[in-house]
């Protein structure tokens, strides 16, 4: 990632696109339409993003998360990261003052940014943070109820880890510029100045995962992004596009990463 600043205004300032809780926790919501790149920035507070429809892509220096409608993601405070908007998204974002974080019990697990499933009860929670008739009290309630939810379970099956040795990067790099390929190890190996073994293990150590699970994530993300593009857009030509032999073998994959059938995403996002 480029260099990055702090978010100017800080979030305090946005006085027409907010509302803040009596303890710190700042309530924004925001549209952005499809295409819009928020660049590498920070804030001064750390964040809950969620998108009550379309589908974003979250970079950071550890990778990118894709965040799909029935996701999540949190962002430390003064922690790097740049947004792409893959569809039209509704965004509400929760904002939370480092010292409400710091009477946080469980503040340590919120110390890395991380994606999560919104379940149904997280979902109706942060709808109803926004409900203009939402009392104080039933606020903090909620809050409260949003926090308990996002201590359950992370959920990285939409993360791309990028990895940070310069030569398995050039090769992650070769793949993400075009993921429909289907790559050999052991021609990226020879293309970045290494043999196919010691790729295989940067990988490895790298990402946790291996190259060939490494290219698939990058797969599905490149069919994320084409079935958040458009109801024009048929799971057939994806599955075509993807260099998949089959609809099923497309699906068993994408139903792998990200819980769902590529119909099911699409009718979502």
């Amino acid at each position: 990632m480029s260099p990055m600043t702090i978010a100017d205004p800080p979030i305090k300032a946005l006085y027409e696109q907010r509302r803040v809780t009596s303890d710190g926790v700042h309530l924004v919501a925001r549209s952005y339409a499809r295409g819009v790149r928020l660049d590498p920035h920070m804030h001064r507070e750390a964040q809950l993003v969620y998108a009550t429809k379309g589908t974003m892509q979250v970079t950071t220096p550890k990778g990118r998360w894709l965040v799909p409608p029935d996701r999540a993601v949190w962002v430390p405070a003064l922690f790097g990261h740049a947004i792409d908007v893959l569809a039209d998204i509704e965004m509400r974002t929760l904002y939370f003052d480092q010292a409400w974080l710091a009477r946080e019990e469980r503040s340590g697990s919120l110390d890395n940014e991380f994606v999560v499933r919104v379940s149904p009860l997280l979902h109706q929670a942060i709808l109803a943070l926004f409900d203009a008739a939402s009392s104080d009290e039933r606020i903090e309630l909620l809050i409260r109820l949003v926090m308990l939810e996002l201590h359950q379970a992370e959920d990285s099956a939409t993360f791309i880890p990028l990895p940070q040795e310069p030569r398995c990067r050039r090769a992650a790099d070769i793949v993400l510029a075009d993921p429909t390929r289907d790559h050999e190890i052991e021609t990226l190996a020879g293309q970045v100045g290494t043999s196919a073994r010691t790729l295989s293990r940067l990988f490895s150590a790298e990402t946790q995962l291996s190259f060939k699970s490494w290219c698939q994530r990058a797969r599905i993300a490149a069919a994320i992004e084409r079935l958040s593009a458009g109801t024009n857009v048929s799971v057939k030509q994806v599955a075509a596009d993807l260099g998949y032999a089959s609809v099923p073998a497309f699906s068993h994959a994408f139903r792998q990463v990200t819980g769902k059938t590529p119909t099911e995403f699409a009718e979502k996002a």
